[in-house]
């Protein structure tokens, strides 16, 4: 083969020179067979391969003459041009560039998606490829006779390589061979182009309240580094302009949704939304956030199944984390959709401060830990009382200490102190300002027993206890931050179970507690954690769902099963010494190759306080099955148990194969709103593989057989 190899290259000394006069990379022959003809042709035959750049040709025969510089090539033959484009002919004729040339009963692969069979193919220098009497498809065409599911039919196709377009004259989109549509004038990307200006999927939607529309979204590439998406929703009762607006920077993004709408739910009225968000990298480490979420009426998101949000927030932070410090600054303006809330009465615009740090002195050891917080929150109403507004400042300092004693009891000590100072104006029942110092100490103890058996397993047990007390005397205000209290783990062992300084635990308390977890390599990992907290004196500020009332809490067990990859269970719940509930939930989630399946129960007691005035009780379930590499079916269902009836259903299909994607969805909300009225909706939406830079077309790719 050597030999052979370098006999070629001998020979090819002409050939190579007349390449680089037109092109700096010469172009090499390598064959198994190579010989001149009486008429000074050079003639390579079997496995014939020749390289100029990146093209690569491989064919039975090549003929070069050295007179006109030109290329026969006999077939079968197979041409690859760089990564993406790979070209199958029966003939071909080219310049020794091969580049530039004529092919026959010709067929184009771009990015191994997307085919073009032709009866001429022809190259122009290395930017152009002009099919005739062409057909394309991305479907798995088999010899049997049947056609592709689909295909485009054209009088020629020209591939520009550089722009990564396909440009179609007289084109006949086919399904199963019927004409369907018929286009003079076509253009479309090639597989390899991620973002182009053009039309995107289209969707159909049929909904009880629009009746039966369609959705044609065009994609506008303004530059790279920013879009537009422009959407028309047209049906029966709607005329909607959707608008997606993407822009990256070099230090962050936006991006902004937005609708506005005529049509016969409001007669006469413009309504619509705007949905935007971005992020920043800011000098030092800094982070700017921001979120805008704007809508004309309270109904028109659900409507539209834009959101189903019902309390609207926007905002806007900046904030910076690093080891032993945090910052963060936000406003945040809200608005309720909720037909019970009166937006002038709820504090709509929140700010809030937040300054941590902490310090390691090496005189007295441990941990310096210091806290600033300021929060105001201000409502729109002038009126006494329910258009009251809320100023708060708070400090807190706390010195923590760990140690290890004899047998491995771990204790750790706090001590500090708190300040607050309110602003309340609009309030008469209340002094406009007011101040407080709560100092606070406790001293918790653990006893972490651990043990590995020879399988492996570990387990953990662990009892905790701990000492608290807080100082002072809480002030006559309004509880604004602290209305809603969750007893869980992560708060048995603390100073306050309240969410925010405008309510502290006052006076000494113990809480008691266990952990307990087991962790098998080859089976299930289970944690469990029980808890308790007792008290001098009860804290009438905790509600009667919190769990915190009296001067012995409910008690609090919550634990977690799972396996290695599968599923997990987890539940957490709150009872007393008669077993009465306050509070269950229960969470799994089961995945596998083929699906998955997640779930949730949920129970609350009614609670005045908190503004539940019936017991809520709610199941929720939501899975997927991939019934085969085609198809895939899901499903997601909400039952209100309290009120005997469900929530919400929802059901879909889809269907994908290598050359489309068939997405078929149906959902029911079941509302209760006044402003909501129940509806159903319907959604279908077809997509032609082939011109996506997405791949994935091998796990669907069908067979040929009978």
């Amino acid at each position: 083969m050597l030999r052979a190899l370098l006999f070629c290259i001998a020979l090819l000394c002409p050939l190579a020179l007349v390449a680089q006069e037109s092109d700096p990379v010469p172009a090499v022959l390598i064959a198994d067979e190579l010989f001149i003809t009486n008429d000074r042709t050079l003639v390579a035959r079997g496995n014939v391969e020749a390289f100029q750049g990146s093209t690569r040709i491989t064919a039975t025969e090549i003929s070069y003459d050295r007179q006109t510089g030109a290329l026969t090539i006999t077939g079968p033959i197979t041409l690859q041009d760089g990564e993406g484009i790979t070209i199958l002919g029966s003939a071909a004729e080219l310049d020794t560039s091969l580049q530039t040339g004529l092919l026959t009963s010709a067929r184009m692969v771009l990015n191994q998606q997307l085919q073009l069979s032709a009866v001429q193919l022809q190259r122009v220098n290395s930017r152009y490829s002009q099919l005739y009497k062409t057909t394309v498809s991305s479907c798995k065409v088999c010899d049997d006779g049947r056609p592709p599911l689909w295909e485009i039919r054209a009088k020629r196709v020209v591939h520009d390589k550089e722009e990564r377009q396909l440009y179609f004259d007289g084109a006949q989109f086919r399904v199963l061979n019927i004409p369907i549509l018929y286009l003079p004038q076509l253009r479309l990307p090639d597989p390899t182009v991620e973002r182009a200006t053009g039309f995107l999927i289209p969707s159909l939607r049929t909904t009880s309240e629009l009746d039966t529309g369609i959705k044609i979204p065009y994609f506008i590439e303004l530059a790279e580094d920013r879009d537009l998406t422009v959407t028309p929703y047209l049906s029966a009762n709607t005329r909607t302009l959707e608008l997606r607006y993407r822009q990256a920077f070099v230090r962050g993004r936006i991006e902004f949704n937005g609708a506005i709408s005529r049509d016969d739910i409001r007669p006469g009225e413009i309504r619509g939304y705007v949905f935007g968000a971005g992020a920043f990298d800011l000098k030092n480490d800094f982070r700017l956030n921001f979120d805008v979420e704007i809508t004309s009426d309270d109904a028109y998101l659900s409507n539209y199944s834009f959101s189903g949000k019902d309390r609207l927030d926007s905002a806007l932070t900046i904030s910076r984390a690093r080891r032993d410090e945090f910052i963060s600054g936000s406003v945040i303006a809200f608005k309720s959709l909720r037909d019970a809330d009166v937006n002038a009465e709820l504090p709509t615009i929140v700010a809030d401060g937040i300054y941590e740090a902490r310090f390691f002195p090496q005189a007295m050891g441990g941990e310096l830990r210091l806290d600033v917080n300021g929060h105001n929150h201000y409502r729109y109403s002038d009126d006494d009382i329910v258009g009251r507004d809320v100023g708060r400042f708070s400090t807190e300092v706390d010195w923590l200490r760990s140690w290890t004693l004899a047998q491995g009891l771990r204790s750790e000590v706090v001590l500090g102190a708190a300040a607050d100072l309110f602003n309340i104006t609009q309030d008469s029942t209340v002094p406009q300002n007011q101040t407080q110092l709560s100092p606070h100490a406790r001293v918790a103890f653990r006893y972490p027993m651990a043990r590995t058996t020879a399988g492996g397993v570990s387990e953990l047990l662990e009892p905790i206890v701990q000492f608290a007390w807080t100082g002072g005397n809480r002030l006559n205000i309004p509880n604004e931050e602290s209305t809603r209290v969750e007893f869980d783990g992560g708060n048995l062992i603390s100073l306050s179970r309240f969410p925010e300084p405008d309510r502290r635990e006052r006076g000494r308390a113990t809480a008691l507690g266990i952990n307990w977890a087991r962790f098998n390599p080859n089976g299930y990992d289970t944690s469990l954690t029980l808890g308790q907290v007792l008290r001098d004196e009860a804290d009438e500020a905790f509600t009667v769902t919190s769990g915190l009332t009296g001067t012995t809490s409910n008690y609090l067990i919550a634990g977690q099963v799972k396996s290695q990859d599968d599923w997990s269970i987890t539940a957490r719940t709150l009872f007393d010494d008669g077993f009465d509930f306050s509070k269950a939930e229960i969470r799994g989630n089961y995945i596998h190759n083929r699906g998955s399946l997640s779930g949730s129960y949920v129970w609350l007691t009614q609670d005045a306080v908190e503004e539940r005035p019936d017991s809520i009780a709610e199941v929720a379930l939501r899975g997927a099955y991939r019934v085969n590499k085609y198809w895939t079916t899901s499903a997601n269902w909400r039952y209100d148990i309290a009120l005997d009836r469900a929530a919400n259903l929802g059901m879909g299909l889809t269907y994908n194969n290598e050359c489309v994607s068939v997405n078929f969805a149906v959902s029911r909300d079941y509302a209760t709103s006044r402003s909501l009225a129940p509806s159903t909706t319907l959604g279908l939406s077809i997509g032609l593989r082939g011109f996506s830079a997405r791949k994935g077309t091998e796990t669907y790719t069908r067979t040929c057989g009978k």
